[in-house]
């Protein structure tokens, strides 16, 4: 089913799109440059899509006895006319604010409340034309505009069914794209008045639809997107307690950030019509679930039976719901009471090996202590342990020969449910992570004469934020520059790590600030002198919240780049995928790759189940890039 779009400075407006929101500034500028730049900045700030302005030739719009003498006419004609004298911009004044709005990256509009107005901003490079409610019925200033081949946006208040339905038939016998949208022109609008409902009538005309607003607050936009709406236009004004006629009926730029906000959570929350499991669910998904294990000792060629069968979390292995599937299996390997089966043993075989070796980059998995030395039959040249609170208290047990493995380790990133956070404004939190990480530091350096090669540790530096994003990151890397320098590094290498925008932590999903932007990441290994760790999944999805190509970011990042973690991504939050699964351009970035000097680990969220088969499917699917 074709859904209706509009289509304005190139981006393609519909329901299935990101809601276009507009930041009415109309006359809130009261005629002063001055307060309008203001107002642009406090929509590019707001990170709205366009702001838009009024423009009117008063000696085109009334006769010349009612300018010569508003008090000839009715009494809101005699305050509204000597406002709108009041507070009419220049030529010169507009081109100053398209060229604010060029600097700021928003997209400039205005209303053309004649045809003389249409002219000037017709010079002024318009990109769509935003009708005011008062000429819906203005076929000729319609005509005129329809005419300039622009993207239309129609409001329809103070409006009956009828003229709604000849206007929308006239427009479409123009042949030009345009939106409706729904409005009640009273300043403030009475919530009774809304009538949001009507919207499910609007979008019977087969066109994008939208909401104008002028009622107060943030919630009836918000609920407009949710039923269709691809359009949302509200005003904004510095200060709400200002003489003019739309002030009242603004948002403040405080209130005009969380409406934006609030519409970008909406829209992340609707998701589609399929269902899918985030990578937290699926963190929890193991903690939480059960698996089949086995109720006794079980030798190869041994035939399962129920009863030798019990269920038991967490959920690493088979699940529950395939009891039957297990049921009548032969095993084909030793299973220990209370050893998970895998799938393997449905399928009844294991043949889980690397098919390729001789990568020219240094390659290795992913550990913990307790499944560490099964993974050495796959003569991997590194091991990539990834170490939490507890393992910095573990004895350490020397093997007779060293490991021919170089060692890294993945620092903790929380203890006792606290996050390490190099960032914090704390000075306790910040002492607190210096401890961990020193206590990490003096770990890895103690085992690291049974490794080869010189130590690594990755690290999660922090900057992260539970409930709102902190856009304020210059103190936050400052701090961090002096956490590390009161470590002592004890000859293990320090590499910090790029991060998602929206990480996963202690069960939730939080705000990440720092340690995302390439540019950023590269000051701080500047500033450091340091090398870094680039996860390309991290990357991604910085790349996908923030319309950015991943193999730019990655070009900035490798020149300090000594390892990678690899995985796949999707959405803004969805890490860890396995490689191939997601939006990683797998063919470029390789070729990216291949000049580049590093070592590797796939990290694929739960990679470590059946034996590793996550993490060898992903070795196994980049053994195809000889140049890797």
């Amino acid at each position: 089913m074709r859904v209706p779009s509009i289509h304005i400075a190139g981006r393609r407006i519909s329901a299935n799109d990101p809601c276009f929101v507009i930041a009415e500034a109309g006359v809130n500028h009261n005629g002063k440059l001055e307060m309008a730049l203001k107002l642009v900045d406090a929509a590019a700030d707001a990170e709205a899509d366009a702001v838009k302005f009024q423009k009117r030739d008063l000696k085109s719009l009334y006769p010349k006895r009612l300018l010569d003498d508003p008090n000839a006419a009715e009494w809101s004609f005699q305050y509204m006319l000597p406002m709108l004298k009041e507070m009419e911009l220049s030529t010169d004044e507009f081109q100053q604010i398209r060229q604010r709005c060029s600097e700021r990256g928003i997209l400039f509009m205005c209303t053309p409340w004649d045809n003389e107005s249409l002219d000037l901003l017709e010079k002024l490079d318009v990109q769509a034309y935003k009708v005011a409610s008062a000429d819906l019925t203005n076929m000729p200033l319609l005509e005129s505009i329809a005419s300039k081949r622009k993207p239309m946006i129609i409001s329809t208040g103070m409006s009956t069914q009828e003229e709604i339905e000849r206007t929308v038939s006239f427009l479409k016998d123009q042949e030009v794209e345009f939106a409706i949208l729904h409005c009640c022109s009273t300043y403030p609008a009475p919530f009774e008045d809304i009538n949001l409902a009507y919207l499910n009538t609007l979008k019977d005309f087969g066109v994008p639809i939208g909401y104008s607003g002028h009622e107060r607050g943030i919630m009836i936009p918000v609920a407009a997107r949710v039923m269709g709406c691809c359009i949302i236009e509200k005003h904004i004004t510095l200060d709400r307690t200002l003489p003019g006629p739309d002030h009242a009926a603004s948002l403040e730029p405080h209130g005009f950030v969380k409406m934006v906000r609030d519409l970008r959570n909406l829209e992340a929350a609707l998701g589609t019509n399929q269902k899918h499991i985030s990578s937290m669910e699926a963190l929890n998904r193991e903690l939480l679930r059960k698996s089949l294990v086995a109720a006794r000792d079980l030798k190869p060629a041994e035939t399962v039976t129920e009863a030798d069968i019990a269920v038991k979390g967490p959920g690493k292995g088979v699940s529950p719901q395939r009891m039957n599937e297990l049921i009548g299996v032969r095993v084909t390997r030793p299973i220990q009471e209370d050893e998970y089966f895998i799938e393997a043993d449905l399928k009844g075989h294991h043949e889980l090996r690397v098919h390729r070796k001789d990568f020219r980059h240094p390659w290795g998995f992913k550990v913990r202590h307790h499944d560490f030395e099964e993974y050495l039959h796959h003569e991997p040249p590194l091991v990539e342990f990834h170490f939490s609170e507890d393992d910095l208290d573990r004895e350490f047990v020397p093997p007779e020969q060293p490991y021919s493995q170089q060692l890294f380790v993945h620092a903790p990133e929380f203890a006792n449910r606290r996050l390490l956070n190099f960032c914090s404004t704390d000075p306790e939190v910040r002492e607190r992570s210096v401890k961990l990480l020193q206590r990490t530091v003096d770990k890895v350096a103690s085992i690291a004469p049974y490794f080869a090669g010189p130590p690594v540790l990755v690290i999660h530096t922090g900057g992260m934020s539970l409930d709102e994003p902190d856009r304020n990151t210059a103190p936050m890397y400052e701090r961090a520059l002096e956490c590390y320098g009161n470590l002592d590094p004890k000859g293990v290498i320090l590499l910090p790590e790029n991060l998602p925008p929206r990480p996963w932590y202690l069960g939730g999903q939080w705000y990440q600030n720092a340690f995302m932007l390439p540019e950023e990441m590269v000051e701080f290994c500047k500033a450091g002198n340091f090398e870094m760790t680039f996860d390309v999944s991290h990357a991604q999805l910085y790349c996908n919240a923030h319309g950015r190509s991943l193999i730019e970011y990655a070009q900035m990042c490798l020149p300090y780049t000594r390892h990678v973690h690899i995985g796949d991504a999707n959405g803004i939050d969805r890490e860890g995928l396995q490689v191939g699964e997601g939006g990683v351009n797998w063919d470029e970035l390789m070729r990216l790759f291949a000049d580049e000097e590093f070592t590797w680990v796939p990290e694929i969220w739960s990679g470590h189940l059946n034996g590793g088969e996550g993490f060898i499917t992903a070795i196994n699917r980049l053994s195809k890039f000889s140049e890797f």
